[in-house]
């Protein structure tokens, strides 16, 4: 079996070497960089399956690269966890709106880094393995659901979204009306949404709404309950 190639950015050298030791031991392929100048021609040289990214870097900080990775045709579809000391929310929301798939704050715990990895690898590979589906659009009034190019518009505009943005479309569009908590939505658009924290689903929808424009109100917030896809002819 190939194994899977991730690369760590992360100028902390012991902290470098115990992400690696814990993912070598599950069978990953480890990359280490230590500072940021390099981890863009890294990543369009060797594609590796995801990236493991420290936010406060030498040369190049982490929402840089990140930013410039997510921005890439090339590139863009590489899931990215954040890694660092920073807990602050506005960290959390700068990162996942960056487009990174994850967030873990400093100290963590190896057995969390582990089964975030694997929730995300996994659920890579099951994207990749999923068969054609014969609902390949979805169509509300002037809102379009593309699922076989993985693209939204709105009156014939393309609203550009990270994957995990789309993936929560997607997940809300399938019944539309209904409605769906955090945890549950965590638990169909992560499949392993329990290590994932809660309020990345409403940092996601924010940044969600705000690319849709005049089109949000498809995603409506339920308060105190979750959200839910509303059908407006």
């Amino acid at each position: 079996m190939v194994k899977k190639k991730i690369l760590v950015v992360e100028d902390d050298r012991d902290i470098s070497e115990l992400i690696t030791y814990n993912l070598e031991r599950e069978g990953y392929e480890i990359a280490c960089l230590y500072d940021g100048s390099q981890a863009v021609d890294f990543v369009n040289r060797r594609k590796p399956e995801l990236i493991i990214l420290d936010l406060m870097l030498p040369e190049v900080d982490g929402i840089e690269i990140c930013r410039t990775l997510k921005s890439d045709a090339a590139t863009k579809h590489i899931p990215i966890v954040m890694l660092t000391a920073k807990s602050e929310e506005a960290d959390v929301v700068v990162g996942l709106q960056m487009g990174a798939d994850d967030y873990i704050p400093k100290p963590f715990s190896p057995k969390v880094l582990v089964a975030r990895i694997k929730a995300i690898t996994r659920r890579m590979a099951d994207l990749s393995a999923s068969p054609a589906s014969t609902d390949t659009a979805r169509s509300f009034g002037d809102f379009n659901i593309d699922l076989l190019k993985h693209k939204i518009s709105y009156k014939g505009r393309e609203v550009k979204l990270t994957s995990i943005e789309f993936d929560i479309v997607e997940f809300l569009s399938r019944s539309p009306g209904r409605v769906w908590s955090r945890e549950q939505i965590l638990d169909n658009v992560w499949k392993e949404g329990k290590f994932i924290i809660d309020r990345a689903v409403d940092v996601h929808v924010r940044g969600l709404r705000k690319k849709l424009g005049v089109a949000d109100v498809y995603v409506e917030t339920v308060r105190g309950v979750g959200y839910r896809f509303k059908d407006i002819e």
